[in-house]
C-alpha cells in the first residue's frame, strides 16, 4: 500500500474536470482570430462554477497547444489569470499532457513548467496518488497518470471511500477501438477520467471502474462532428453513481470560429484514421503550416505514445537530428 500520509488534503464538495485547453497565441489549425480569449473564457467559466459549488479544479492535460516558445504575452496572461484564482479560490491541479512536453519530455524549458515555477498551479508530473479530498464525510483519493506513464492495474485501498484516477491516454472508447489501451476493470479504482481524446465519449463501466472521457474544451477540427458540439466540464460529487455531471461552457457559433467554406463530407472511418499519419507526413513534406509545424511537433501530436513503434520512431528521429548536427 502506498504511503499517503504526506499527501496534501483538502475539504471540498467535489471535483471539476477541464480537458485539453490547448492555449495558444496563434489560432491552431483552421481556427479563426480570437482563439486565446475564447479558450480563456471557457476556463474562467469552469473555475467560476468550481468556486460557486466549492469544487477542486483539475485539468486533464494539454494546457498548451505548443509545448514551448509561446510568446511572453500569453505566459504573463496565464500567470496573472491562474494567480488570481489561486488567491481568491483554489490553485488548480494540472496533469501533464503530450502537448505539454518537448520531444516527448517534460523539461524546465516548456511553457507548463513556467506556470509551475510561478507557483500558480499544482503540477501532476509523476504517476501515482496526488491528494486526499475530504468530501461530505467521505475520504476520496485522486491519483494521476500523466502522458506516457502507466495506468495502474489495480490500487490497494486503505480507508478511502472513493479512488478517482486522471489520465491523458489513447484509450479504447467506442469511437476509438483502434487505440492501444483497453478499457477494463481496475480493482480499487472507482473512476478514470481521461483527457487527450477530444471527442466526448459515453461512460464505460467495467467491473468496479467507470471510465469517462468528457472531451476537449475547444473545437480544434473543422468537422461536421464539431458543428453542434458544446464543450463541457465534468463534475464529480458523492451523488454521482454511473455518470459524472456535465456543465456546459461558453461556446461561440461554429461560423464565427471556423472558415466560411464547405464542411468535409462523411464521418471519419477507422481506415481514414489509420491513414492520417501517412497523409500528414505527405503534407508536411510538401509545405509548412501557418504555425510552422515541423517534424518534431508532428510526431508529438500523432504518435501513439504507448506503442513500442513510437519509441523506435523517436529513436530514429534523434539519430537523424544528431547526425545532422554532427555533420
Amino acid at each position: 500500500m502506498a504511503d499517503l500520509s504526506t499527501l496534501p488534503e483538502f475539504e471540498a464538495k467535489g471535483l471539476l474536470f477541464l480537458a485539453d485547453p490547448h492555449f495558444s497565441a496563434i489560432p491552431p489549425g483552421q481556427r479563426q482570430e480570437g482563439y486565446p480569449r475564447q479558450v480563456l473564457d471557457k476556463v474562467d467559466a469552469g473555475l467560476r462554477e468550481a468556486q460557486r459549488r466549492d469544487l477542486v479544479p483539475v485539468f486533464l492535460g494539454d494546457m498548451f497547444h505548443w509545448p514551448r516558445e509561446n510568446p511572453n504575452s500569453l505566459l504573463v496572461t496565464l500567470i496573472s489569470f491562474f494567480g488570481h484564482w489561486s488567491q481568491c479560490y483554489r490553485k488548480p491541479w494540472v496533469l501533464v499532457g503530450n502537448h505539454d512536453k518537448y520531444q516527448a519530455r517534460f523539461t524546465s524549458d516548456v511553457s507548463l513548467a513556467v506556470l509551475d515555477a510561478a507557483g500558480v498551479i499544482n503540477l501532476m508530473q509523476e504517476q501515482g496518488p496526488q491528494f486526499i479530498l475530504r468530501c461530505q464525510g467521505r475520504t476520496v483519493l485522486l491519483g494521476a497518470s500523466p502522458d506516457f506513464t502507466p495506468i495502474p492495474e489495480s490500487f490497494e485501498r486503505g480507508n478511502e471511500d472513493q479512488v478517482i484516477w486522471v489520465t491523458h491516454h489513447n484509450l479504447g472508447f467506442p469511437d476509438f477501438l483502434d487505440k492501444p489501451l483497453r478499457i477494463k476493470d481496475i480493482p480499487g479504482v472507482d473512476w478514470v477520467v481521461n483527457g487527450h481524446i477530444h471527442r466526448p465519449q459515453p461512460t464505460q463501466i467495467k467491473g468496479q471502474t467507470r471510465w469517462v472521457n468528457p472531451g476537449g474544451l475547444v473545437r480544434m477540427q473543422f468537422t461536421r462532428f464539431n458543428l453542434n458540439r458544446k464543450p463541457v466540464a465534468a463534475i464529480w460529487t458523492p451523488e454521482c453513481t454511473d455518470e459524472l455531471e456535465r456543465f456546459e461552457l461558453p461556446v461561440a457559433p461554429f461560423a464565427e470560429i471556423f472558415p466560411d467554406q464547405e464542411l468535409p463530407e462523411g464521418a471519419e472511418s477507422l481506415k481514414d484514421r489509420e491513414s492520417q499519419f501517412v497523409q500528414g507526413l505527405k503534407r508536411l513534406a510538401s509545405r509548412r503550416t501557418r504555425e510552422g509545424l515541423g517534424l518534431k511537433q508532428f510526431l508529438e501530436q500523432n504518435l501513439e505514445t504507448e506503442s513500442p513503434e513510437s519509441e523506435l520512431i523517436w529513436q530514429l528521429y534523434e539519430e537523424v537530428i544528431h547526425g545532422r548536427q554532427g555533420s
